[in-house]
């Protein structure tokens, strides 16, 4: 059997457990917009493969100028990268340079692949369900860090929000007291924008009066753009130049960049997004309810984890043999283990394909 993935969205690796064709594996695993990519990006890309003869620009400065303008933030504040991922690898290595690293666990395991391969000093803080199924976000800040602080210590604070895997969401009320506390605070807010506006908890807006602050953003999910890896920062422009002077000079590709300009301001298809999450999330989420052994948690993202009273590796391969559909294990979050899954929210079909997947097994 191949080696399993750490992350979802590997199909070659379910076809080939699934004996059939990539394409024909209905994938909950990776937590991508099933409404596709926008008509706008397409064009974009297809009106720019002419600029593939050429270097991109390494100021990026169309797309840094269209990002800014959407968080209405000064283009400096703002450095794409190929994907949120690489970033990421940044934002670890000067977390790497503190004393500690606090991390909420279960944790998205490229976290602790960015922060060991600078070394990092990692303290976990553990979330837990409640018995409403809600993850325990906000208690579990980690309120010793004032104490530490004062002690010497310089600390860092890695979380992404709305939380991955569990969903949950922290407020920007609940947050905005504790940067303070930091020497510095990553924010990887990847799955915010599938939230409406007047529900999100951005702290994009707070780097201007942090400089101790990163927010780390994707364009690929919500754009369902995966493949052309696309994702964004936002921090005080000295510590973006630092960055920049230890990656390659042309990290995004000058497809990504011309697609990602347009798209941000696309605001048909980003209410055509939240219009389809807001009528297909609760339905998938109470068919997943009425099924036997199986307890999913509310959350604010794109996805839903469900708790499972048998292995879900095994679960897992008899949908796959049987329904050629994906579920995403969380083997890779070892505080969850065999007994968590979590799917991501597809059209109403699809879903209804997965709830009758399911029934079938158990």
């Amino acid at each position: 059997m191949p080696d399993r993935p750490q992350h979802g969205g590997n199909l070659v690796w379910a076809a080939s457990l699934a004996h059939c064709s990539p394409s024909a594996i209905l994938d909950f695993s990776a937590s991508i917009n099933p409404l596709g990519p926008p008509e706008s990006a397409i064009a974009a890309i297809q009106a720019h493969l002419g600029d593939l003869k050429a270097y991109p620009d390494p100021q990026y400065s169309a797309l840094r100028s269209a990002l800014g303008a959407f968080h209405h933030m000064p283009p400096e504040y703002i450095l794409p990268g190929n994907g949120a991922a690489e970033l990421l690898t940044w934002a670890c290595r000067d977390l790497a340079a503190l004393d500690a690293t606090c991390l909420f666990t279960p944790a998205f395991s490229d976290y602790q692949r960015a922060l060991k391969a600078f070394n990092a000093h990692v303290l976990a803080r553990p979330l837990a369900p409640q018995d409403d199924r809600h993850w325990n976000f906000e208690q579990a800040l980690p309120l010793e860090a004032g104490k530490q602080r004062l002690n010497g210590q310089a600390l860092g604070l890695l979380l992404n929000n709305p939380h991955n895997p569990t969903g949950s969401l922290l407020t920007k009320h609940c947050l905005q007291p504790h940067l303070h506390d930091y020497a510095l605070v990553v924010v990887d807010e990847a799955f915010m924008d599938f939230l409406p506006p007047d529900k999100q908890q951005s702290v994009i807006d707070l780097v201007l009066e942090q400089p101790n602050l990163v927010v780390l953003r994707s364009l690929t999910k919500f754009y369902s753009l995966p493949g052309l890896r696309l994702g964004y920062a936002v921090a005080h422009p000295d510590r973006l130049k630092r960055w920049q002077e230890w990656r390659d000079p042309w990290s995004v590709n000058a497809l990504a960049a011309a697609a990602g300009a347009v798209m941000v301001q696309d605001t048909a298809f980003q209410q055509q997004t939240w219009e389809w999450l807001a009528a297909a999330k609760p339905r998938l989420f109470h068919g997943l309810a009425s099924l036997p052994g199986l307890q999913p948690s509310p959350g604010a993202a794109n996805f839903l984890l469900v708790e499972s009273d048998r292995s879900v590796v095994q679960l897992q391969m008899e949908l796959l043999k049987r329904h050629q559909i994906l579920i995403r294990d969380c083997l890779s979050f070892p505080s969850l283990g065999d007994r968590y899954f979590r799917v991501a929210i597809r059209t109403e079909a699809e879903n209804q394909r997965l709830i009758d997947g399911l029934s079938c097994i158990l």
